[in-house]
């Protein structure tokens, strides 16, 4: 979704990487397999088109890749829907679980108890809504804030709003309510929760299965917003006195920033396959509903419904093949230094992306864990180093085991 851009220029035609599995990208978009593979993490694949090809399925796991510089260990299972995490100073980890829980690690162990629990009614759970995000202010080992997104139902109406919450002693305790009656629904609630390296917090709502208000720069949903930490409008934001900071989404729920360049990249489910990876930028417009894909322009017909904003289009899409992204994470440390990664659901994989060198274009794509873990709904690295991977097979559209859910550590080896 969205318009014609610089950044389809920047577009990197890769050579095929057969030895590691990657794909190849052209124009944003991945390329059609060749009619041969590689036993690597997944199927090698030729240099893409416009045409949008699909990305065939492996059950090879990430660790008959050599070129993997992590072991894998499990910290935590028989999870219940995990959605989002952070980690404190101290060294725990605070997770929510979709039905309503905050949840916290503390020495590598679960605690029994669960730091919160938001009660049902007003908790609204159903399909893909619930408790949702959740980020740790940058001064939480002195103030304890923790930034909390749910959806909840009030006179028969689902909506999403954000808390801010303090917690002390392994408890926590509503503090102020920072954004209220978002749109929310069963679908497409958004709801990743970050901080940005300018200490604002950026959230995202989905369209909540109203498409037009994406365009509706008066309407919160379909949006990615920023706020100040205390609720008020940033006097920079696009549009005056407005936390709605880009429009045109359909539903992001990944955010994360360039460890160099300080950009803001975001994830997004397309409607039919059409999965996004975008570049955010303030004041612009993502296209939803009115454009997918590599679609340049709005149609004539449909002129009168777009928003304000100059169009972009995706980084990278998904073609034909539904990737259902989620959380990614920025790689910060060791061989993997810069390189992205999302969390797949429908994609049942871990995406590692690789930038060029403008630390803009998608050189290539590859595929880790695909078909090993189930449904993947974040990935995020810990100050060590290590990544964290939350599976989502028991949220209604997997196929959970004994074990499910996890949160999965990946140790570093270098």
């Amino acid at each position: 979704m969205g318009g014609l851009s610089m950044w389809m220029v920047l577009g990197v035609t890769s050579v095929l990487l057969a030895s590691t599995g990657c794909i190849g990208v052209q124009n944003g978009q991945i390329g059609k397999p060749p009619s041969s593979t590689a036993p690597a993490t997944a199927p090698a694949q030729s240099v893409g088109n416009n045409s949008g090809g699909k990305v065939p399925e492996s059950s090879a796991g990430a660790e008959a890749s050599a070129s993997i510089p992590y072991t894998r260990e499990i910290i935590a299972s028989k999870l219940n829907v995990p959605w989002d995490m952070d980690f404190a100073p101290d060294g725990r980890i605070f997770l929510t679980e979709r039905g309503g829980l905050i949840r916290v690690i503390e020495k590598g162990v679960l605690k029994p108890e669960p730091v919160f629990r938001f009660e049902k009614p007003p908790l609204y759970n159903e399909s893909e809504a619930g408790l949702l995000g959740i980020a740790l202010d940058k001064n939480f080992s002195s103030n304890h804030y923790m930034y909390v997104y749910h959806t909840y139902q009030e006179g028969g109406q689902a909506y999403n709003r954000l808390l801010r919450m303090v917690e002390s002693g392994g408890k926590a305790k509503v503090d102020k309510v920072l954004l209220d009656m978002l749109p929310g629904d069963r679908i497409h609630d958004g709801g990743r929760v970050k901080i940005g390296p300018d200490g604002l917090l950026y959230i995202t709502n989905g369209d909540a299965a109203q498409s037009s208000i994406a365009q509706d720069a008066a309407q919160l949903g379909g949006k990615i917003l920023r706020i100040r930490t205390d609720g008020t409008i940033p006097a920079d934001n696009p549009f005056p006195g407005s936390p709605v900071y880009s429009l045109g989404h359909r539903n992001p729920q990944g955010l994360a920033w360039h460890p160099a360049s300080g950009k803001l990249f975001s994830t997004e489910h397309g409607q039919s396959a059409h999965d996004e990876f975008n570049l955010i930028e303030p004041g612009a417009n993502y296209g939803w509903p009115l454009l997918q894909g590599d679609e340049a322009q709005v149609p004539a017909k449909d002129a009168s419904k777009k928003g304000p904003g100059p169009l972009k289009i995706p980084l990278l899409h998904s073609g034909d093949t539904t990737w259902a992204p989620s959380g990614i994470t920025f790689v910060t440390k060791g061989p993997w230094k810069g390189n992205l990664l999302a969390a797949n659901l429908r994609g049942m994989q871990l995406q590692r992306v690789v930038l060029g060198n403008d630390q803009v274009s998608v050189q290539r794509v590859e595929p880790l864990f695909k078909d090993d873990l189930g449904r993947i709904r974040n990935v995020a690295e810990g100050p060590d180093g290590s990544i964290y991977i939350m599976t989502n097979n028991r949220d209604g559209r997997g196929r959970p085991g004994a074990e499910d859910d996890q949160l999965i550590r990946l140790k570093p080896t270098f």
